[in-house]
């Protein structure tokens, strides 16, 4: 089975290439001239040198079987660099692989929740609703996904959008596990959220590209549980054994504030951060539950790693790699 993973050398790319190459797959990795490749380091998998940016650039991809489109932009202090990657490059990729890739059996496209947008009317979101994104980077992946389902009558292709997602190597929600290790905590009041372990994401991403009922599907994808931000915050400090965790209090109106500060921060040190103003869009809501429903009943999808586990999993594998 061949298979090419766009992405493959970030956080979520490299569980599942991992788990690709465990059940005998030949997997192919898309990288970049800049892209890190550490979590690459070790693995038989073949590198393509590209950019999903440069259509120029994708005119080798063929003969493939299977395509994981995971590569993409998620914090940026610029709004158009949101549309290049996660949308342009996405039209680039799905339109490379229609044309020279006429036997492929899946193209799987990893969106996200942003994509829909935060819950509005008091339950889990579900994919028969119109998305409503609030911040560029969800807006930028509900038109990644309008470009890959513009040829689902044209090749098989499926979309999953996980809620955030943690575990091993994660660099994001690090950032909460560094907070929490420090006991003090900036805090703005209670929000409700979906999680999902890695693991379980790479299964229900297999699963997705295996299953037939998938085809020209969209799935939300969590661990199928929903959790407060004190729940998450109070695992996070069991697990790295602090016994008090002090939540310094600030007024919501504060956060667009510690996301100017945050994008003026980027700009000087020419790094970006989960910390911005289109971050803070996304904080500004309460609630970021979904349903897991059609994943359940179309993919088979069951998810087996709880927050208890998950979270203890990850905040051992950041202080064994020396993250804390």
């Amino acid at each position: 089975m061949k298979v090419l993973i766009t992405g493959a050398s970030g956080f979520i790319g490299s569980h599942l290439a991992e788990s690709l190459l465990s059940s005998g797959c030949e997997v192919s990795c898309l990288v970049r001239s800049v892209s890190a490749r550490k979590w690459l380091e070790g693995l038989n998998v073949q590198r393509i040198h590209g950019d999903c940016s440069d259509r120029e650039s994708l005119n080798n991809l063929r003969d493939f079987e299977y395509v994981f489109h995971l590569s993409g932009l998620t914090k940026s202090n610029c709004k158009k660099d949101f549309y290049t990657v996660n949308t342009t490059a996405t039209e680039n990729i799905i339109d490379a692989v229609v044309r020279n890739n006429p036997g492929i059996k899946r193209f799987v496209y990893v969106s996200s929740l942003s994509a829909f947008g935060p819950n509005l009317n008091g339950s889990p979101v579900s994919e028969d609703r119109n998305p409503r994104p609030v911040s560029d980077y969800g807006k930028s992946k509900l038109l990644g996904e309008a470009a890959v389902l513009k040829y689902k009558d044209t090749i098989p292709v499926s979309v999953l959008r996980p809620t955030a997602v943690y575990g091993p190597r994660d660099s994001e929600m690090f950032l909460l596990f560094k907070l929490v290790n420090t006991g003090l905590l900036p805090f703005w009041g209670k929000t409700r959220i979906s999680l999902v372990y890695v693991e379980d994401l790479v299964r229900a991403l297999i699963l997705t590209a295996e299953k037939e009922e998938a085809i020209g599907e969209t799935f939300c994808i969590s661990d199928g549980m929903n959790y407060s931000n004190v729940e998450i915050i109070d695992e996070i400090a069991s697990a790295l054994q602090k016994t008090r965790v002090i939540k310094l209090r600030l007024p919501k109106t504060f956060l667009p504030v510690i996301g100017a500060i945050g994008d003026g921060l980027s700009k000087i040190t020419n790094k970006a951060t989960m910390i911005n103003r289109d971050k803070i869009k996304e904080l500004m809501h309460t609630d970021w539950r979904c349903d897991i429903s059609n994943a359940k009943n179309k993919l088979g999808f069951t998810p087996k790693v709880g927050i208890k586990e998950g979270i203890k999993w990850t905040a051992d594998w950041y202080k064994i790699h020396r993250w804390l």
